[in-house]
This record gives C-alpha cells, structure tokens and sequence, in this order.
C-alpha cells in the first residue's frame, strides 16, 4: 500500500508538473483545432486535460496490475502452411518487385516529362503521399511489406543474380559497414528526405511543394547512391542499417502483430515486436527524427509561425535572396524542433537515471527507445490523416488517370479534378477525434512498452515503478505537445 500511495503521490506531481500550465487561460484558448474548432462539443482545452488524466490513470493501472512482462516474448505462432504458400512464394517476390520498379520508373518518368503543376502531376503525390504515408500504414497493419515492394532490393537481385551465373558465385562485398556507423546512414536518408519536401519544395511558390522535376531527379539520385552502397557494403547489409524506407518502414512494422519468418507467415502479441527492435547506434535518432519533423510540419504555419517570419525578414534585410532566406529560415527551425524533442526525451532519461541502480544514461536511452515508436505513429496520424484521406482520392481517380496532367484518361476517371475528391467523406469534428485518439493510444502504448520495459531494467519492481514518473511525465509532454500543434496548425 506504501508502494502504491508513493506511485499516486509521483504520477499525479508529474502531471501536475507538465500539464499544470494548461489551465491558464491564455494557453487554454490556443488548443484548438484547425478544422471545425467551433463545432467542438466540449472546450478544446479540456481534451488536453482529458488526454493527461489517460495516462495518469493508465499509468495508476499499469502500477498495480501488471507486474510481470508480458511484451519481452513476442510468442511469434505460425500461420496456416496455405496462406504462407500463398502470401511467401517465388511468383509473388518476382510480381511485387515488379510493381516496385515499375512505380519507381513511373514516377522518374512522369516527374520529368510530365507537367511541372504539383497537384497534376503522379509523382508528387505518390511519393509523398502514397509512397511516404501508405506504406507505414500498410507496415504497421501487415508487417515489412516494403521490402516485397522494394525496387533497388529487387533490382540488386536481379544484376547479383547476373553476376552469380557469369562468375558462379556471388559477388563478394568489398567493405563491411563499420559498427559505429549503426543506421546513421538511413537517419540521413530520412532528414534529407523530409528537407526535400518541407524546405526546398515549399520555398518554391510557383509550384506549392517540391517540383514533380526535382522529385524525379532526387529518386534517380537516391538509386545511384542506393545500389553503389549496395555493392560496396553487400544488399543485406545496406537494407538492414543504410537504405532509409527499408529502416524507416521496417521500424513501424515491429508494431504489426504480423512478421514472416524463414518463409511462414505468422502472428504475434500486439506490440511484442517493439521490445525485440534491433537497437543499433543511432536507431534512437531515427525515431526521434520522425517526431520531431512531424512537430516541425505541424508548428510552421502555427506556433512556430511568426518567430519564422521575423527570421526570414531579417535574413532578407541582410541580402539574401527570399528562396534562399526560406530555406535557411526553415533549416535552422527544424534543428531547433528536432533539438527540443530529443531533449524533452534526454532530460526523462536523466531523470530515470536518478533511480539508483539504474544502467549508465546512454544505455538508458537506448533500452527504451522503442517505446517512442507509436509516439512517432501517433503523431504521423494526427498530423497527416485528413491529409491521406483526400489525396489519396486524387490519386486514385485523375492522377491515375492522367499521370503526366497533359490530358490523358487512360482509366475514365480524368476529368474530374474539382468533383472527385469527397470532403464530406470525414467531417471536421471526426478528422479530430481520430487525431486527438491516436495521440491518446499512441501514448499510453508508449507508456506500457516502457512500463514493461522497467521490469526487465530494474531488479526491483518498485524501483522499476518509480523510475517511470519521468516516463509518464515525457508522455504527457508529447501528448500536450501533439495537440497543441493541432490546435495551431492553419491546413
């Protein structure tokens, strides 16, 4: 009973500590929402109120009854031999690396042939809207699908297969990827990317986002780099630690409760996945890049709004051009997000680290870096859903239609662009539940696999307990931070 007075005593201090400040006015007005605020049927203020408490008391129900782990063992069962002969054979590796290929030679070609309109081009939105956003959906509900679908895995077997039946053998890696190098290359791939679209694209106002040109011309690149490191480190390798999507999806698809193993498909506890997340040097870095970009897209035209303007003046009162005082401008803010998110992060860490028997701070943030991965999903969804629900219509109808936007309509569905797309399909108040409830489950998932995760850590249970104060109050942070975002955002 001491135990557990000392668990209510520390939980409800640490909310109060990191929510407290929701309850003056000023700072209550501004969680509200972009879409529909108005219609809201209780003040926006009291979800942020609402989404702390879930956690608190998620927090009080973790400490009492689950006192043993229940994630460490993912318990992978498999399927029926039917569908894995159905899912996991030769025919549909060949026909899903074809498609692979065949989209990424679609979007190459129609980015530089096609028109340079962004919103009637195929490239654009499929690379940042089907491609980016559809597959860690499709991750998270089935597994590493991307790697069926990947075109430089399937067109690296194909020139290795080549190279096997001239030489005989299997052309040897020249150099083993040092260890220190972990998967920084991929965290590369990811900043970089992100960059490409939030930065360089959207400083270019004639066409609202990266140019469908520059979007070919960046995928031809990232192929060229993609296969000279694929030969020079070995295929596996580079998808494993280096190639960014192979990482980037492949982390979400530790969610699924679905994973192939030595050609069986089977099933496993939902987030058991997570805890079993190969950790490599700088996979904290990765997740942590894609909540602290999704923040930096959701702040820009919100609370980070007009400390970037006044930035961006003051670069072009010194001579810079307004393209290049943009994208300085824009840099320098999601350094600094990405900068404040990680700290939020770190500064938990130290203070779980003050538990005695605690494991040094970079262990420490490493062990528990997977329970941010449905952070990173939640705030994907909440910042991109209403956003894939109607683009996506695009792409399916006109886009598809006419993929080079120069009057084309190979499926019938090309003249449609004003009327095709349904923004009634959703309302406003249910785009938010959905957004402000996948921040609420993404947390308190976070919150159990670190939980569970203090289990393993900590000899003693109550030290264990203890040490996730500084957890929960990393959670409500996030959580406050998510909808704070959504409540400035202007799209």
């Amino acid at each position: 009973m001491r135990v557990t007075g000392r668990l209510t005593r520390g939980a409800t201090l640490a909310a109060l500590l990191i929510g407290g400040s929701l309850a003056a006015p000023a700072l209550a007005q501004a969680h509200g929402l972009s879409v529909g605020r108005q219609d809201l049927p209780i003040p926006d203020w009291l979800f942020a109120w609402g989404a702390s408490l879930v956690l608190i008391v998620s927090f009080g129900i973790l400490s009492v009854a689950w006192r043993e782990t229940k994630l460490q063992d993912e318990g992978w069962r498999a399927l029926s031999d039917g569908l894995s002969r159905v899912v996991l054979n030769p025919v549909t590796e060949v026909l899903c690396g074809a498609v692979g290929v065949g989209l990424l030679a679609a979007t190459v070609y129609t980015g530089l042939d096609g028109t340079q309109d962004i919103a009637f081009n195929f490239s654009g939105t499929f690379v940042f809207v089907t491609f980016w956003l559809g597959l860690i959906l499709l991750s998270v509900l089935f597994g590493d699908v991307f790697r069926a679908f990947n075109p430089w895995w399937a067109l690296a077997r194909v020139a290795s297969g080549g190279f096997r039946l001239i030489a005989g053998q299997s052309a040897p890696a020249p150099f083993r990827l040092p260890n220190w190098v972990g998967c920084w290359p991929a965290v590369v791939g990811l900043l970089g990317f992100v960059w490409l679209e939030l930065v360089y694209g959207a400083a270019a106002a004639t066409t609202r986002g990266i140019s469908p040109h520059d979007t070919a011309v960046a995928a031809l690149v990232y192929s060229v780099v993609t296969f000279v490191c694929m030969a020079l480190f070995g295929i596996e390798e580079w998808l494993r630690r280096g190639e960014t999507f192979s990482v980037y999806f492949g982390m979400f698809s530790r969610i699924s409760v679905l994973e192939a193993r030595e050609g069986r498909l089977g099933r496993r506890r939902l987030l058991s996945g997570l805890p079993n997340w190969e950790i490599v040097v700088g996979s904290l870095a990765l997740v942590l890049a894609s909540i602290g970009t999704t923040s930096f897209d959701g702040a820009q035209e919100g609370a980070l709004k007009t400390p970037i303007t006044n930035t961006f003046e003051w670069f072009l009162d010194r001579g810079f051009s307004g393209v290049a005082a943009f994208r300085i401008t824009n840099s320098i803010f999601l350094i600094g997000v990405l900068i404040g998110v990680s700290a939020l992060y770190w500064l938990g860490i130290r203070g779980m680290h003050t538990v005695s028997g605690s494991p040094p701070t970079r262990e420490l943030a490493r062990t528990f870096a997977h329970t941010l991965v449905p952070i990173a999903l939640a705030y994907l969804v909440a910042h991109y859903f209403s956003l894939f629900v109607f683009q996506e219509q695009a792409q399916f109808t006109y886009l598809l239609s006419d993929p080079l936007g120069e009057g084309s309509n190979l499926f019938g569905t090309a003249n449609c662009p004003g009327s095709c797309i349904d923004y009634g399909l959703i309302s406003p108040n249910g785009v938010w539940y959905v957004q402000v409830g996948a921040l609420i489950i993404g947390h308190v998932a976070g919150l159990t696999l670190a939980h569970d995760r203090a289990i393993v850590v900590y000899d003693d249970y109550a030290k264990a307990s203890r040490s996730q104060y500084w957890m929960l109050a990393v959670m409500v942070c996030f959580t406050c931070l998510g909808l704070f975002l959504l409540s400035q955002s202007n799209t």
